[in-house]
């Protein structure tokens, strides 16, 4: 299964810019280690308001619960509020291979 995952990150109040950096890199390092298990597809950066630490996410897992463990795997996760939407596919997706005719 695919899940679209919105990221939005809050540093807290008092957390150190050295802090912070630190925190980047763990998910960073995080972020690759899931793109080579293939639990991460893509990541984009929506439009950002001012100030606003904003992510969405393409996660693929076996189920709700596979994700859950990925999701709770970042260092981020600490920071941040995520919203999960489960996606199915559509039958007109240009991504999709094409149907044999027949079929």
């Amino acid at each position: 299964m695919e899940f679209l995952v919105d990221m939005v990150t809050t540093v807290p109040e008092g957390t150190s810019e050295d802090e912070v950096a630190a925190m980047r890199g763990r998910e960073a390092a995080r972020s690759a280690e899931l793109t080579v298990q293939g639990s991460l597809l893509r990541l984009w950066r929506p439009p950002l308001a001012p100030g606003e630490w904003r992510t969405w996410g393409l996660f693929e897992a076996a189920d709700a619960d596979e994700l859950e463990a990925v999701l709770a795997s970042m260092p981020l996760r600490a920071w941040r509020r995520e919203t999960v939407t489960p996606l199915t596919p559509h039958p007109n997706d240009p991504g999709q291979p094409p149907r044999q005719p027949g079929r």
